[in-house]
């Protein structure tokens, strides 16, 4: 409660309904991105198109006000990604905040040849079965899995089908990293044989060249080791884990594997290129006196084809009557004569005649 002397902030005035493309900083969740965007913005009517991790940065696509109904169709869109994997320790996140799980053995990492990176590479690239990292937001019985894990118990994710269109690789360094110094008697095994009968899951147990170490760098006596890391530029499709590429690129190689850095640079129609960082959007909404959003038709442009509409067609729109068909497999945005995001359209069928219905008007009738 404030003081009879004291005065509370003044409440921005709230931004226009539209989209707010983010340049999401390192060290912030997506929710931390959507809270300071709620201040900004001058409502709690915010929401954004797809997490990002907090080690990662990049483009983070936010709703204001009617545009968060949008926002499903944009959590759908391919991505892109600029990436480092580190080959030679793996973690128990596919990531770099996680703990260090195994190391690679002495010779394994010296042993990766362009080559046999390039075919590892090309193996994860198309259309593939993933495995999601077990730290993942997708529910299990209710529950998230990183909640799971984070309370002991074992996570299994079934294999889900992404489509990865792009894995390039940019550039291959040697260096060292440092990680905890394990048990001397750890031993490095050889890969199961796939048609003994006790091999067993090969998730279960040490991967080729791999051992186990004691715990995290500064809970004890640490160690330099040889790693290889691989800055890569990848496409996926919505759903696609690049911390499980990462991983499963080092299993591949038999020497395990974990991402370093990860900046996405686009999310559908939307590229870096057009976003702001969290201080521009700030020092803009200070010297405007309200923050400065993408107006619905042009956010609606950057997801959606687009169909032109009449007079006649905005006003059954407005009323939620279905109109001529677009012609199209997808979800069409459909803009009046001025330019204004009247509905989203689909194409189906009503006692078999061909139409468009509405599946969200955004400018009713008055």
């Amino acid at each position: 409660m404030t003081s009879p002397t004291s005065q509370a902030p003044a409440r921005r005035p709230t931004a226009a309904d539209g989209f707010v493309v983010v340049d999401k900083p390192q060290g912030w969740t997506s929710h931390d991105v959507v809270g300071r965007m709620r201040r900004l913005a001058g409502t709690r009517k915010v929401g954004h198109a797809g997490t990002l991790d907090p080690m990662a940065t990049g483009v983070l696509v936010l709703g204001i006000g009617r545009a968060t109904k949008l926002l499903t169709y944009v959590v759908g869109a391919d991505k892109d990604y600029d990436a480092t994997i580190r080959l030679g320790v793996a973690t128990t996140t596919d990531d770099a905040e996680g703990t260090v799980a195994a190391v690679a053995g002495p010779d394994a990492v010296g042993h990766v040849e362009r080559a046999a990176l390039d075919a590892a590479v090309a193996d994860l690239t198309g259309d593939i079965l993933q495995v999601p990292t077990s730290v993942s937001a997708i529910k299990v019985d209710g529950k998230r899995a990183y909640a799971r894990v984070r309370a002991g118990e074992e996570v299994a994710l079934k294999a889900r089908p992404v489509t990865v269109s792009r894995f390039e690789v940019l550039d291959v360094r040697t260096t060292t990293a440092v990680v905890p110094d394990g048990d001397l008697g750890d031993t490095y095994v050889d890969a199961p044989d796939a048609a003994a009968p006790d091999a067993g899951d090969a998730g279960d147990r040490a991967r080729p060249g791999i051992a186990p170490t004691a715990a995290d760098p500064g809970d004890g006596p640490t160690r330099e080791v040889p790693v290889v890391d691989v800055d890569v530029r990848v496409t996926v499709s919505s759903g696609t884990y690049v911390r499980a590429l990462a991983r499963d690129l080092g299993t591949a190689l038999g020497t395990g594997g974990h991402l370093t850095a990860l900046r996405r640079t686009r999310v559908g129609g939307y590229a870096l290129a057009g976003a702001r960082t969290l201080e521009e959007l700030e020092a803009q909404a200070d010297a405007d006196g309200t923050l400065a959003t993408l107006p619905l038709a042009d956010a609606a442009r950057g997801t959606f084809p687009v169909r032109e509409l009449d007079e006649a067609e905005v006003r059954a729109l407005g009323y939620g009557q279905w109109v001529e068909p677009t012609g199209r497999a997808d979800v069409v945005a459909a803009l009046s004569p001025s330019g204004t995001l009247v509905a989203l359209l689909e194409d189906t069928k009503r006692r078999g005649e061909a139409l468009a219905k509405p599946v969200l008007v955004l400018a009713p009738a008055p």
